[in-house]
C-alpha cells in the first residue's frame, strides 16, 4: 500500500462519492465534510477507485 488515505477537507465538496464507493474507508463526519475512519478497510485498489473518482482531488495517499 501506498500509504494511507488522506482527505483534504479544506477542499472537500461533500459529494459522498468516496463514501459511495468505499464506505468501509470513508465516511461522513459531523460538518458534512469525507473522512478516513478505517485506513485499511478496503483494498487499495478500491480506495485508488475513490482517489481517481474525486472531482476535486480532494483524497490522496499519504
Amino acid at each position: 500500500m501506498p500509504g494511507k488515505p488522506f482527505v483534504d477537507q479544506d477542499v472537500c465538496i461533500s459529494c459522498r462519492l468516496c463514501v459511495e464507493t468505499v464506505p468501509e474507508v470513508f465516511r461522513m463526519n459531523d460538518a458534512d465534510l469525507a473522512e478516513v475512519y478505517d485506513p485499511i478497510g478496503a483494498p487499495e485498489s478500491k480506495i485508488q477507485e475513490a482517489i481517481d473518482g474525486c472531482p476535486v482531488n480532494c483524497i490522496s495517499w499519504e
